[in-house]
Parts: C-alpha cells; structure tokens; sequence
C-alpha cells in the first residue's frame, strides 16, 4: 500500500551552492556591461537633440496623413457612409478624428507623445491590414493591403528613427 504523502515534496538532489567569483571574499563585485550596452551608450551619445522649430521629414509626413484620415473619416460621415453591422458609428467616427487631429496638432509640435501615440495607431493598422491580406479575395484588396503595410511599415521605422534623437537630452554649451 502506498503512504500517504505530505504536501510537501522532497527533492533527492541537494540544492547547489553557487561559487562565490575568485578574490571577491563575499563582498559585491562589480556589474558588468555586456557588448550590446556597449554599443548603445556610444550610439545614444552621437544623438543631438532636435533645434527648436525643426521638423524633420517623417514627422511632416505623419502629421499630414493623421490629418487626411481624420478630413476623410469626417467626409464619409458627412456623406451618409454607413458601416453595415454597427448601430450608430457616429460616436466613433468622431472620437476616431478627434485622435487624428490632436496626434496631428502635437506631432507638428514636434511633441514626443503624440509621435508615440500616432505610431501605435499605425502598428494596429499594420497588423490589421495584415490580418486582411490573409483574407483578401481580389487583387484590388490584395494592393491596398500589401501598399498600406509597405507604407506604414515604412513610416514607422522612420518615426522610431526620429523619436530616437527627440529623447537625446539637451547638450550643455561648450565654453
């Protein structure tokens, strides 16, 4: 008959003793920094903030697109565009330009929150319209879907680019 065991179990290797580092006598040793910090400290430190009043291109770009999704969501609503399957798309019509205008607004601001914003926006959408080409049934779906990845693909990366050098701090004056 078998026993009645405990809740608790007993393993039949002995626990490992970790080796303390050689001349260290128990005392905490110094952290060390791998090869990829390294290589990230020396990028970071290449990086200059942006001057007042830059722009780089990118962020033009995005800023003008979040306003034409914003113009064109607004315009269909206008014109009576209805959604089948959904009651009363008016409420989220709305909200959704809202967003578009005031990620537009900041990012012309050249404000970080509203780049980080408007690339999350555009992630969704990249994986949504991924999500649709597997679906796709005509070559018409199929374009829109692979020009709306290239694109926003594209646009994102240059945006990751440029909030890079939007997060460099501020380099004090040389005397």
């Amino acid at each position: 008959p078998r026993r009645a065991r405990s809740g608790r179990r007993r393993c039949s290797v002995a626990p490992r003793s970790r080796k303390k580092p050689a001349g260290s006598g128990g005392t905490a040793t110094r952290a060390t920094v791998s090869r990829s910090e390294v290589r990230n400290a020396a990028v970071r430190a290449t990086l200059a903030p942006y001057e007042p009043g830059e722009r780089p291109l990118p962020v033009t770009i995005a800023a003008a697109v979040a306003v034409v999704l914003a113009v064109a969501n607004l315009g269909l609503m206008a014109s009576g565009y209805k959604i089948h399957g959904h009651g009363n798309p008016v409420l989220g019509g709305l909200l959704f330009a809202a967003i578009m205008l005031g990620a537009a607004a900041g990012m012309w601001r050249m404000r970080y929150w509203a780049v980080l914003g408007f690339e999350a926006v555009l992630g969704v959408a990249i994986v949504v319209f991924a999500l649709f080409l597997v679906r796709a049934s005509n070559l018409f779906a199929v374009v829109l879907c692979l020009a709306v990845i290239g694109f926003g693909g594209r646009l994102f990366w240059k945006l990751v680019r440029v909030m890079s050098r939007m997060q460099a701090p501020a380099r004090p004056a040389a005397p």
